[in-house]
């Protein structure tokens, strides 16, 4: 009897913690790695110079994203001026100095900036979420009846 306990104790215990384990091994993606998977998929139209007023802005802390909407302009292919939108939809300069990793301006890349850190230590990336090709057309399946 002991034995029988045993057994069904140890074989409770590898189920689950195997169980624990599928459910890590399917991590959530937060919402910078949403559209950084779907700019790799579909690709991204050019960014020309202009101002963009529909862009998401994504924090890294760590292991941490957060992401806002913000306002972003683009001179000679790179990032010049950053906006943030508030609720009420107001906008605000981001006025503290970024650059990229080589301290030099951000350049953009199938619609997503290189990293950029600003005077605080910041790391932040803008997706510029309007230039993101559509999905691609499927082809429509098509039935054949049974009674041939």
């Amino acid at each position: 009897m002991r034995k029988f306990l045993l057994i069904a104790i140890t074989s409770f215990l590898f189920i689950g913690a195997e169980f624990s384990y599928a459910q890590k091994g399917k991590k959530e993606l937060n919402c910078f790695e949403r559209y950084e998977n779907a700019f790799k998929d579909r690709g991204s139209y050019t960014i020309s110079d202009n101002i963009y007023r529909n862009v998401m802005i994504s924090f890294f802390e760590g292991d941490e994203v957060f992401c806002v909407r913000g306002k972003v302009r683009v001179e000679n292919g790179y990032v010049s001026a950053i906006f943030y939108y508030y609720d009420d939809n107001t906008e605000e300069l981001y006025d503290k100095k970024f650059h990229n990793l080589n301290n030099e301006p951000p350049t953009i890349s199938n619609g997503i900036s290189e990293m950029i850190i600003n005077a605080d230590r910041e790391k932040f990336r803008v997706v510029f979420i309007d230039k993101l090709k559509p999905k691609r057309k499927s082809l429509q399946r098509m039935s054949v009846p049974d009674d041939l």
